[in-house]
């Protein structure tokens, strides 16, 4: 196999709090998964990361605590360094977005579109908060969207129905910071000519799908922002905290964040190099075009990595210099929620991965996580399916598998590994499978199937203690004790094929697991074959998956019952007379259709008694078209009219939400008239 040179990146967490599990499995699990796979199969790659430094929330979280923001950043650097180490991440290199390497790679790519006059200086109107004496980040601004309605748009974007607009049309804004209506107020910034690199762009997202096969979430998320049409985007900010404009004029304007954040890959392989005394071994992934360049990030961070910094580095890579690779594929995961409600600190839902590290070994974690990622859609942490996992799989199957076969091998062969003197048709399955896990198990990791891979190497473990029933060793061994060898010494091989394919997975554990085999990992390659060799001395055996028992568990359970995460407060309440304004009518599905280049929504045609009308409703992956013609079902009739994906909604269906992303929708009685109100 042709060995590839590699660029990962996992995106750059905020350093204003801990890193939670939600964090884990978004952008860093699945990233360390893949890489250390790479490792195994000798590929030549480098591992980069690093805290997001800048920022309105630094600024906000040191005002709360009245201190400086250095404060803040050198306090959660460290504590997510500390955390990512203790969890098992292998990054190449953990960097730091306000080191002066950093300041130094942004200055000068912003000095470079500077001097080439690819920047606009121009003036606009920008949100001021009057109360804070500041202008507003868009994130720190929200409204109602003047699309479809969504009332947590943002300034200037809608993530419900994914429009751009200017911050003038945001509709009954608030400031997330004071809480108070901010004002339009002008100031200048530069602008960088996104717009400008959107043919480049299509181009590019559309030779990377075809080449690689990306994601439908990452795909769709960047065709909804190549139909609205990519704008000019600001890429100054009026802020203390931050890297200052290097040029003349600009005082009290820093870099924007999302321009320079995602600098903080170059800068954190430059600081590798530094690190190693090669100075230009940065040089070596970055500007070769044979490097494969795969980011990990969360759904939200989907525009900065497929469109913001590839446009970035398409302006820089001019004709006639070192150019800049462009990410490969942006295998983004959707998010993790906890418990069935998403991670909230001000509600005290969720636990930090410190936290959660102090009561169970990472590997337990790594392992839950990595066997239900959401890869396609919102996943939820349970505290009795990670209890499952642990008990009914990692110690019921692969440490069963494990116990079984050392006891036995040191009990009946002197724990050296015997041979293989008879091969009969069940071993030679057994050996055939193993053979075949290696070749299965890339093929799912090359794909960033990392959930499907889990599955399959656990279900190679099931089939070695399937093997070990029916090849019944504990009669062998006083009947044929050769073949008793023969069956222990296929067992040995498994696991250690097992050991080598969980590396990536629960490395700490494999590592136990190898002291115990008395040896190491190998190229990938070579696994799944004979390669303990008879004779072979293994060492003593150990528990390497405990049982965790239920009142462990129930104790972490009745922990969350002091969130207020079900509590609602005298704001959340309405009264009689608010809920009467709301007109819930039965309709009649006429007819239904998908919705074009939208895996979530589908266009019904609805009738009431004397009206038809049509509704965008969110319920494409329950439901198919043809199975909701004729079903009489519950509308919000006097919702103001919206558009999502282009397409007028008047209306709303009202579902169930049986769990994230699944809806069953609420129907009636066949006989009940179109138009009935219900209350």
């Amino acid at each position: 196999m042709i060995k590839e040179k590699v660029l990962v990146t996992s995106a750059l967490p905020y350093a204003n709090g801990p890193i939670h599990l939600g964090h884990l499995s978004g952008a860093y699990l699945p990233a360390d998964i893949y890489v250390r796979y790479k490792r195994l199969n000798g590929d030549d790659i480098i591992f980069i990361c690093g805290s997001d430094e800048h920022g309105v929330p630094i600024t906000i979280s040191a005002d709360k605590e009245k201190v400086s923001p250095q404060v803040i950043i050198d306090r959660y650097h460290e504590a997510n360094k500390k955390a990512f180490e203790r969890f098992g991440m292998s990054f190449d290199n953990y960097s730091r977005t306000s080191l002066p390497i950093h300041h130094e790679t942004a200055k000068e790519f912003f000095l470079e579109f500077y001097n080439r006059g690819l920047l606009s200086e121009r003036k606009s109107l920008q949100f001021f908060d009057e109360k804070a004496n500041m202008f507003l980040p868009d994130r720190y601004v929200e409204g109602t969207c003047p699309r479809c309605g969504n009332n947590e748009a943002r300034s200037d974007e809608c993530e419900n129905c994914g429009s751009l607009y200017d911050p003038s049309e945001l509709k009954n804004p608030k400031s997330k910071i004071s809480g108070g209506t901010p004002t339009l107020k002008e100031t200048t910034h530069y602008y960088f000519p996104l717009g400008k690199y959107q043919p480049a762009l299509e181009k590019y997202v559309n030779e990377m799908n075809e080449k690689y096969g990306w994601k439908d979430n990452v795909l769709q998320y960047c065709r909804g922002w190549f139909k609205d049409g990519l704008k000019d985007r600001a890429i100054t900010r009026d802020l203390d905290w931050g890297i200052k404009v290097p040029v003349e004029g600009a005082a009290g304007k820093v870099i924007y964040v999302w321009f320079e954040a995602v600098l903080g890959y170059i800068s954190s392989a430059k600081e590798l190099s530094q690190q190693r005394n090669q100075p230009e071994l940065w040089k070596k992934y970055w500007f070769d075009p044979k490097t494969k360049y795969i980011a990990f990030i969360g759904k939200d961070n989907v525009v900065f990595h497929t469109i913001i910094f590839p446009a970035i580095l398409m302006a820089w890579n001019e004709p006639g210099r070192e150019q800049y690779c462009l990410p490969q594929n942006v295998p983004a995961n959707e998010f993790l929620n906890f418990e069935g409600k998403k991670f909230s600190k001000s509600r005290n839902w969720g636990i930090d991965v410190e936290d959660f590290l102090n009561l169970f070994p990472a590997d337990l974690l790594r392992y839950t996580l990595a066997a239900n990622l959401p890869e396609n859609r919102d996943t939820d942490f349970y505290w009795k399916e990670f209890q499952l996992r642990n008990n009914s799989e990692l110690a019921d199957i692969f440490g069963n598998l494990i116990n079984r076969t050392f006891t036995f091998v040191h009990k009946h062969f002197e724990g050296k590994v015997p041979p293989r003197n008879k091969i009969e048709k069940i071993d030679e399955d057994m050996i055939e499978l193993a053979n075949s896990y290696p070749q299965k198990i890339a093929d799912l990791l090359e794909n960033f199937k990392v959930k499907d891979s889990v599955l399959e190497i656990m279900n190679l473990a099931r089939a070695g203690n399937k093997y070990f029933n029916d090849s019944e060793p504990w009669k062998t061994i006083k009947s044929d004790k050769d073949k008793c060898g023969t069956t222990i010494n296929i067992c040995l091989n498994t696991i250690y094929t097992l050991a080598e394919l969980f590396y990536p997975i629960i490395p700490l554990s494999v590592e136990r697991l190898f002291k115990m085999l008395n040896t190491g990992p190998i190229n990938w390659n070579d696994s799944g074959k004979e390669n303990l060799k008879v004779g072979h001395k293994l060492n003593d055996a150990e528990i390497l998956f405990p049982k965790i028992e239920d009142d462990v568990i129930e104790k972490q359970i009745e922990k969350l019952k002091g969130s207020n995460m079900n509590e609602v407060t005298s704001e959340e309440l309405i009264t009689i007379d608010d809920f009467m304004k709301v007109q819930l009518k039965v309709a009649e599905v006429i007819s239904a259709d998908r919705v074009e280049k939208s895996e979530k929504l589908l266009k019904l045609k609805i009738a009431l008694e004397n009206e038809e009308r049509q509704i965008v409703a969110g319920i494409a992956k329950s439901y198919a078209p043809e199975d909701l013609v004729g079903k009489k079902v519950i509308i919000v009739a006097n919702l103001k009219p919206a558009k999502l994906m282009g397409l007028e909604s008047k209306g709303m269906i009202l579902a169930l939400e049986t769990e994230p992303g699944k809806h069953e929708i609420i129907t009636v009685n066949s006989k009940t008239k179109a138009g009935s109100r219900a209350k």
